[in-house]
């Protein structure tokens, strides 16, 4: 049985043709598309808010927190205790 119907191929089509012509543009950005891959992935989403048949997306992992935020909270809770360790060695 296939995976994707007709209709699906030809939406990823009409995409690669308006890539081609350079009249694809992205969704939220508004850019051109140059890309083949983000091509293909534009006309496959067209194809399934159509309605057509086409597999589902593959969902993203998401971290529950990131990096860049723990790390820089690690860091700043201890420049927090060096400086209460001056002040009570002053003392």
């Amino acid at each position: 049985m296939a995976r994707y119907s007709r209709g699906a191929g030809k939406a990823v089509k009409s995409a690669m043709r308006r890539r081609k012509r350079g009249s694809l543009k992205s969704g939220r950005s508004g850019k051109k598309v140059t890309s083949r891959k983000q091509a293909i992935a534009i006309g496959l989403s067209e194809a399934r808010k159509k309605g057509a048949k086409v597999p589902r997306k593959k969902a993203s992992r998401r971290r529950t927190t990131s990096r860049r935020g723990t790390t820089a909270k690690r860091r700043s809770a201890s420049r927090r205790t060096t400086t209460r360790r001056k002040r009570t060695a002053r003392r």
